[in-house]
């Protein structure tokens, strides 16, 4: 027998998430899906994200969620506004309404990692264009949508970087360094986060940032071990450690929180 104990109190409020099959979205996925809410997972429609969505779904089966019939998969790029558009309007259709969107994507230029000495300015570009300019165009017509609807609540995600100077110093020993394009995206996200929640005051819209620490993904010892120097107690992170902060900008519990950034990082920014 399947899970039945769901929030009944969550059940109507339907959550998009964009980025959804990354490493960090489908973490917040499958909680926010255990916690009740109609989970739309977002992304780019390739291999990557088919085979993302379908271990997300077997995660939760395995968990004893067996009909997942409040889990979605919808294609989106947020750097198409018809690509966005479209895809508001289908859920506004079938759900009915629309009470938050994370924005988790991570889109890169194909050239995305050098060392500085290496980036040019066409690379720059690129990467700005697709990763600053969605979440930018999709926090945008998400906003205007929620304007109509009369509240709405969006989640940007920044980073560490968005918040500090690189510490160059732990990359020393890898072939791993901290991209000048992700530190001016990320900086920028958390402004862009502050001028719309107050550029929307008075419409019930709130407008919130995370900045996550480093997350695992197979990185050396030796990054882990010069990252973790900065730490108070774990160092890098999981994804799921981030889920915890997401929860609490969803609920009511949040609800005069507006226009700031929560620092997710055990203390490396410290």
């Amino acid at each position: 027998m399947g899970i039945s104990g769901r929030q009944k109190v969550m059940r109507k409020q339907a959550v998009v998430i964009s980025g959804g099959c990354g490493l960090i979205g489908k973490a917040i996925a499958e909680e926010i899906y255990k916690k009740g809410y109609i989970t739309i997972v977002t992304d780019l429609a390739n291999k990557n994200s088919e085979e993302a969505f379908q271990n997300l779904q077997n995660t939760l089966k395995a968990q004893g969620y067996e009909s997942l019939r409040d889990l979605e998969f919808l294609e989106m790029n947020i750097t198409s506004q018809d690509s966005i558009k479209n895809c508001i309007e289908y859920i506004k259709n079938k759900y009915e309404c629309i009470n938050a969107f994370i924005n988790a994507s991570y889109p890169r230029g194909k050239n995305y990692g050098k060392r500085l000495e290496e980036v040019s300015y066409e690379d720059f570009c690129e990467t700005v264009n697709l990763h600053l300019g969605g979440f930018f165009l999709s926090s945008k017509l998400f906003a205007e949508f929620f304007k109509q609807q009369g509240y709405g609540n969006v989640i940007n995600f920044s980073s560490i970087y968005g918040v500090i100077a690189p510490r160059f110093e732990i990359y020393e020993g890898t072939e791993m360094t901290m991209p000048i394009e992700y530190a001016a995206i990320k900086s920028a996200i958390i402004h862009i986060t502050k001028y719309m929640a107050k550029y929307y005051k008075g419409y019930n819209i709130r407008f919130n940032c995370i900045s996550p620490g480093g997350i695992i993904q197979a990185q050396s010892e030796v990054f882990l071990s010069n990252y973790k120097k900065y730490c108070l107690n774990k160092g890098m992170l999981e994804a799921k450690d981030v889920v915890g902060a997401v929860i609490f900008l969803l609920s009511e519990e949040s609800k005069f929180i507006n226009g700031q950034n929560l620092i997710v990082d055990d203390g490396f920014t410290l």
